[in-house]
């Protein structure tokens, strides 16, 4: 059993309250997914629960965890930067029980995640590795020393259909407990029966959450359905609140009038009056008590929306926006091919997707496409590469990185942008080495929308996005008049977004 008891996270730096008074119990059998917007201290609370001390450079933590004998597996969202430097055997030999595993246990662990058996024993370096690659050796090496326990911050990022797929199986066929996050939404809904929702509503001045035992697409239905149910109580408890208003002011003012009427003459009529001025006021207080008890608005914090594209990013059918060619594919380091006699011809606003197994190189490729698409002087392209930090500069600040004017109405607009987006004002201040993954991505996608690109290369767009955001990311994409040329295993994206997609191999691009 995992337990957890009143779990207060504050952030250090602007003293915000990003979980309150958490609590949490899960057992055997449990597969629970943490959602919630960006920013809003999911990864967090995943630290804290592995292990106190790496929430406490930045939060301060105050809490009780029970984990009894419980041995707890962590995947973290990046793979820390010592580890990176390691060979995959150095990475694999730190494991507890490596030495105690059988070469036929370490064969049916490789046969199950698809790699070879000397996987384990390899000089490569973690850094060297494709993002789903780093994802596969993490999850092996957290499954050889047996925990009872699967804490995952998001284990979908970065990995091929095949594996988000082994990912699934692994999930449902885990016997204990599974505390997970993710933004990929089918994987959510084919494996999720406990959903934990924090959100930060009021403006993030004040933070809420639930926990559900149900399956994600019931509790997004029955959500919307309670907030609806609540919102028209609401709404006729108002209008029933401004008849009965209206009512007593008419009675009001009536004996008022009057009272104001009465000569010192009419001393019966006087006191008369006042007794029902007393009767009246009596009913204001209680009508004030009934008023406490009204149906409140239902908050909720809301899903981020913002337009990608300008009038002038349409693009005309026929315009070729790229034929792409190259006989080799080599990796970075230009130790191996990758692939060969690849050829790509976008069109028009075409919504391209590139799919295929981790290591292919589809984001060496992709980077090519964007090398040359950037090049050009009659396209307006904007990138979005896997690891944001390639475009970001960490040490400025949001607002500092989308406006390098200085001018002060540009700075309020983008602000107000970026407040949109569920910024708060401290966050659009902070460095941008503070913020989440999806904070960074959104940046970079504000940065687009303020641009008037008419050509978007994107690399795993949907990645960092809460599944709450995701269906407002694709319809925005999808509805972007220029053309897109992208990589993504989700599959709702590649299902609602893309008009054409490739897969890449050894052989080239194949539709």
């Amino acid at each position: 059993m995992l337990n957890i008891k009143n779990l207060t996270i504050t952030h250090r730096k602007d003293l915000r309250v990003i979980l309150d008074k958490f609590n949490l119990t899960l057992n055997d059998g449990d597969k629970a997914v943490i959602i919630g917007e960006e920013g809003n201290g999911k990864s967090t609370l995943l630290k804290w629960i592995y292990d106190p001390l790496l929430a406490d450079e930045y939060a301060e933590c105050e809490g009780e965890r029970i984990l009894g004998s419980e041995i707890l597996g962590y995947l973290p969202q990046e793979l820390p930067e010592k580890e990176k430097e390691k060979t995959l055997y150095e990475y694999f030999s730190e494991a507890k029980l490596f030495f105690d595993k059988t070469p036929k246990e370490l064969s049916e662990l490789a046969n199950e995640f698809r790699v070879t058996r000397d996987f384990f024993y390899a000089d490569q370096k973690m850094k060297s590795l494709s993002g789903g690659e780093k994802v596969k050796a993490q999850l092996m090496r957290i499954l050889i020393d047996e925990p009872t326990v699967l804490l995952l911050d998001e284990p979908s990022n970065d990995i091929d259909i095949s594996t988000l797929e082994l990912l699934e199986r692994l999930i449902n066929g885990w016997k204990h407990i599974v505390l997970f996050i993710s933004h990929d939404e089918t994987l959510i809904e084919n494996t999720a029966n406990v959903i934990i929702h924090i959100e930060q509503i009021m403006r993030k001045t004040r933070s809420r959450y639930v926990v559900v035992k149900d399956n994600y697409k019931h509790y997004i239905a029955n959500r919307a359905e309670a907030f609806e149910r609540q919102e028209q109580l609401a709404i006729n408890d108002r209008k029933e609140k401004k008849l009965r208003d209206e009512r007593y002011n008419r009675i009001h003012d009536k004996v008022e009038r009057a009272l104001l009427g009465v000569s010192r003459q009419e001393p019966g009529v006087g006191k008369m009056l006042k007794d029902k001025m007393r009767a009246v006021k009596s009913i204001e207080k209680r009508f004030s008590r009934q008023d406490e008890n009204m149906t409140k608005m239902p908050e909720q914090e809301e899903a981020i929306f913002f337009k990608l594209g300008k009038e002038n990013s349409k693009m005309p059918e026929g315009k070729t926006i790229i034929e792409f060619s190259l006989d080799k594919l080599m990796a970075p380091d230009g130790s191996k091919m990758l692939a060969k006699d690849i050829f790509l011809r976008v069109r028009g606003p075409e919504k391209i997707c590139i799919v295929g197994t981790n290591g292919v190189g589809k984001t060496t490729l992709l980077r090519l496409i964007a090398e040359e698409l950037l090049s050009r002087s009659d396209l307006r392209v904007q990138y979005m590469p896997q690891n944001y930090e390639d475009e970001l500069d960490l040490d400025l600040t949001p607002v500092e990185f989308l406006d390098d004017t200085g001018d002060k109405e540009i700075r309020t607009r983008i602000r107000t942008y970026l407040g949109s987006l569920k910024f708060t004002a401290d966050e659009t201040e902070h460095p941008i080495r503070e913020l989440s993954g999806g904070q960074k991505a959104k940046v970079l996608l504000l940065k687009m929308s303020l641009s008037d690109a008419n050509v978007l290369v994107l690399d795993e767009p949907t990645r960092n996005f809460s599944p709450l955001s995701g269906p407002v990311i694709r319809r925005m994409i999808a509805s972007f008049p220029g053309a897109v040329i992208s990589i993504s295993h989700d599959r709702k994206y590649i299902e609602e977004v893309c008009t054409k997609t490739y897969v890449l191999t050894t052989e080239g691009l194949k539709q």
